[in-house]
């Protein structure tokens, strides 16, 4: 069983001022993958971002953590910089497939900061905020999923078919 965790970003979110559907479309297009065990909705702020994947990789041995959120340029945007110096390494393949993939869709997927990479045994990606970004970015990952979990957790059989 994959156990998953979900951790929108968002200031207002974590107001009460917005409804957070970006964690709910995340939840819902993640369900054939494993089971949403965990998921928090946490203002921008660095440090607190950090703890709680650290928490989620370290103590409760998630195999997957998507985020929403805080991908941007604003100054409140702080995702990676949250994600980054946890990675024992990145998986930079997934950033640049849904990248690639947004950028048919919108210009602005260049601005982009969004991340994914591993911590010990979990596989953590960065998706933007907006509920379409979400969608469209997870999408594009989707049918590597599986196969990378069973990797992190140790299987051997080949990746060629």
């Amino acid at each position: 069983m994959i156990r998953i965790g979900v951790l929108t970003l968002s200031d207002k979110g974590s107001r009460g001022e917005r409804v957070d559907e970006s964690g709910r479309i995340a939840r819902e297009l993640l369900a054939p993958v494993g089971v949403v065990s965990h998921y928090e909705l946490l203002p921008d702020d660095e440090e607190t971002i950090t703890a709680k994947l650290r928490q989620w990789c370290d103590e409760e041995h998630l195999d997957l953590i998507v985020t929403t959120g805080g991908t941007g340029l604003t100054p409140r945007d702080v995702t990676p910089q949250a994600t980054a110096p946890l990675l024992d390494y990145e998986v930079v393949g997934m950033a640049e497939a849904m990248r690639h993939a947004s950028l048919k869709i919108t210009p602005y997927a260049m601005i982009s900061r969004a991340l994914a990479g591993v911590r010990g045994s979990t596989l953590i990606i960065n998706l933007p905020g907006s509920p379409k970004g979400v969608s469209e970015n997870l999408t594009v990952v989707l049918p590597v999923l599986k196969h990378a979990i069973e990797k992190l957790q140790g299987a051997e059989s080949d990746c060629a078919r």
